[in-house]
């Protein structure tokens, strides 16, 4: 199979081949030609199967063959959770569209809202957008919707995790009725059928992996320690094995920054990502940790599905994530493209009913190898056979403890200094 006998045109072929691309993966060949003959698509994929080209490839050659965007106006509508995805989706689709004439732009909060308003004067073909920031603009009447040709949902279930139903609800009632709708999601949940129902025409539904399969390619172990030695544990781990570069993921803001900062009094290339952060410092330090200036990435969930780096060996879980689900998207960063990877969570006593959960969504147990000389003295128990644990959501923001919160409650692609919540504990969405 190559993607020449997919149906692309020359241009995108020529893209492709600077770009390395030899073979669809199973994902492009289902979804590639579907999209080309207009069809409705839901699609479950994981993170790292290709999926960003397998609608965005077919959708720009559509575009292509048609007339330009008018002014505040879109032909496509790529709508995702995060900056970061926003950010990562627009590259790509840049890349393929290069010898195409389909003009391209990327809309998110965290930034100055008014350049975005200039340049949608003139009108966009492919708009890849955060569901906040898109509202922002169309109330504005910076943007008008009534054109949109296609739209595609990337990573629909994670915008259901982070409060943007009733934005979606917005967008779908502002959007013309005749269109081609384009589902991605990691799993097909109740929530996500719930939200394709009424709104995709007889969908053609492509599933290239397991319900919450993770990469076969990704070792995944845990690490007993008591909590308190956790970051002894870290440097010690990332001394003795000799690791290059490492993705660390974290609960809290706080504690990603207290983990930088030990990091870095060592001496060690570190830097955040993680929701308090400016958008513009968040790229940053992902663009040092690509360019290997920085060697320890410590990111919040927010970036779970935000980052896409080649050739990454190791992802370390300092802190379990609270929604089980979580894990498959943090581990996702390595393994990918048929490479090997490692995914190593260190665990304490406290975690225990988060690895249950975890385990459970694996259907398997992680294996685990205490560190000499780290054994904890509050032992993490074994899952047991068959146990049923549910992952534990997020306690509600505010209360006495004063603890720090996690950072799936921050308005993700709103502006920093903003933290208004709404009373129903949900994320604000911008």
């Amino acid at each position: 199979m190559t993607f020449a006998s997919l149906g692309l045109a020359a241009p995108l072929l020529q893209a492709l081949e600077a770009l390395g691309y030899q073979t669809p993966t199973p994902i492009q060949t289902q979804a590639i030609p579907a999209v080309l003959a207009g069809r409705d698509l839901m699609a479950a994929a994981q993170t790292g199967t290709g999926k960003t080209a397998g609608f965005a490839l077919p959708v720009l050659q559509r575009l292509s063959e048609g007339e330009k965007a008018g002014s505040n106006s879109i032909r496509a509508l790529v709508l995702v959770p995060t900056r970061e995805l926003a950010e990562q989706v627009h590259a790509s689709c840049r890349q393929y569209g290069e010898h195409l004439s389909v003009s391209t732009y990327a809309a998110y909060g965290g930034v100055s809202i008014n350049p975005q308003m200039m340049r949608l004067r003139r009108g966009v073909d492919l708009l890849v957008a955060t569901p906040g920031r898109l509202l922002d603009l169309f109330r504005q009447n910076a943007l008008k919707l009534k054109h949109v040709e296609v739209l595609v949902l990337d990573e629909a279930d994670r915008m259901l995790d982070l409060g943007f139903a009733q934005e979606l609800s917005t967008v779908f009632a502002a959007l013309p009725k005749l269109r081609q709708t384009l589902l991605f999601s990691a799993t097909f949940s109740e929530e996500i059928r719930s939200l394709a129902k009424g709104r995709l025409r007889d969908p053609l539904s492509i599933e290239v992996a397991p319900r919450n399969s993770t990469v076969k390619a990704i070792k995944q172990w845990a690490v007993p320690v008591d909590k308190k030695r956790k970051s002894e544990l870290f440097l010690f781990m990332l001394k003795d094995r000799k690791w290059g570069q490492v993705l660390v993921f974290v609960k809290t803001k706080k504690g990603a920054d207290e983990l930088v900062a030990r990091l870095q009094a060592k001496k060690i290339a570190a830097d955040t990502i993680h929701g308090d952060r400016p958008q513009a410092a968040r790229q940053r330090a992902l663009d040092s940790f690509k360019a290997g200036e920085v060697q320890i990435l410590v990111a919040t969930d927010v970036a779970a599905r935000g980052i896409d780096i080649d050739d990454l060996p190791q992802v370390v879980n300092f802190d379990l994530p609270i929604v089980a689900e979580d894990y498959i998207h943090r581990i996702g960063r390595t393994g990918r493209a048929g490479a090997s990877g490692e995914a190593i969570s260190l665990v304490c006593a406290d975690e225990a009913p988060l690895l249950t959960a975890i385990e459970t969504l694996l259907k398997q147990p992680l294996e685990r190898e205490e560190e000499p000389g780290f054994e904890p003295e509050h032992r993490v128990p074994a899952t047991a056979p068959g146990a049923k644990a549910k992952p534990k959501k997020p306690k509600a923001v505010g209360g006495r403890s004063g603890k720090s919160v996690p950072d799936n409650w921050v308005g993700f692609d709103a502006p920093a200094a903003s933290k208004g919540r709404r009373s129903s504990g949900k994320p604000r969405g911008r």
